[in-house]
């Protein structure tokens, strides 16, 4: 009898363990979002060999998403069905007040640790900014740094007040409805040229539109504001969190992992940061006249 007890006992106990699996394995992931900002597939194909080189470089299994918004991102945080996350820095921010999200490394693009906002537009008519004034603008989304925060403020500062507004959810998708002439102008996000190439968001559409340099011309330029962090939810086991933050810093080591990373976000790497390094943003926020949870309303 006694025997039968502990056999059962030890059933149990095996089921509670196997039950209860470690994060990072191959049985319960690290589960790493990428905000929205380009065409999800893209995304989805080079997060894929981010997988792959976090598993290789730290043992920890990583499966990539890419939640259907900006704000998706952050509410997944926020009930930890995103552990890790590469967001813009609105995004981040929105994620530390409300979530107690961390960033704890930020993106560089060769010696750059910021990046720009742009306004674009297609229509001949459009000289200057104060030629918006009652035009039909794209946003991206309104928790989007360079594709809404940004281009508001400089609009803002200009006492333009637009016409009809819409938010696309993505930066190609602006510069698509710009160079179609669905609307007379829009918001993205701005880098500086490479050996005269520009690399803006405009670069992301090429394929389909060849001649999308020649047509959709550059009206202002907005910014800058600090790189995308990578961000990690609250409670985040630190052991893991080193691990993930180092493979992430040498993901950019090889070719392949160097041509993702500029697919992903135009990156060439990353470094460490804190938090105070986007207080910069915060002040923007503020100069603005709005709190970062009012991006969202």
């Amino acid at each position: 009898m006694l025997k039968k007890v502990l056999v059962i006992a030890c059933s149990a106990f095996m089921i509670t363990c196997t039950s209860q699996k470690e994060l990072g394995s191959s049985d319960k992931p690290v589960r790493l979002a990428l905000v929205p900002g380009q065409d999800s597939a893209v995304l989805m194909e080079n997060g894929k060999i981010l997988e792959k080189w976090i598993l290789q470089q730290s043992g920890v299994h990583v499966r990539v998403q890419v939640p259907v918004s900006f704000v998706a991102v952050v509410e997944a945080m926020g009930s930890e069905r995103v552990d890790v996350a590469i967001l813009n820095p609105f995004g981040y921010i929105l994620a530390h007040e409300k979530y107690g999200a961390t960033a704890r490394l930020m993106g560089v693009n060769g010696e750059y640790s910021e990046y720009w906002g742009q306004i674009i537009t297609a229509n001949p008519k459009i000289k200057n900014l104060q030629d918006l004034k009652g035009k039909k603008f794209a946003f991206v989304d309104p928790v989007s740094t360079s594709g809404y925060v940004l281009a508001a403020k400089l609009l803002q500062d200009e006492k333009i007040k637009l016409g009809e507004t819409i938010f696309a959810g993505k930066h190609d998708s602006v510069v698509t409805m710009v160079y179609q002439g669905r609307v007379d102008a829009g918001a993205t996000y701005n880098t500086p040229a490479e050996n005269g190439v520009p690399q803006d968001a405009r670069r992301l559409v090429t394929m389909q539109f060849p001649d999308v340099y020649e047509k959709v011309r550059i009206l202002a330029k907005t910014g800058p504001i600090p790189s995308e962090p990578v961000v990690y939810r609250k409670n985040f086991p630190p052991e893991l969190e080193k691990k993930i933050s180092q493979a992430l810093k040498s993901f950019s080591s090889t070719p392949e992992g160097g041509k993702a990373l500029k697919k992903l976000y135009h990156l060439t790497g990353f470094k460490d940061c804190s938090d105070k390094d986007y207080d910069s943003a915060r002040q923007m926020l503020l100069d603005l006249g709005q709190k970062v949870q009012d991006l969202v309303k």
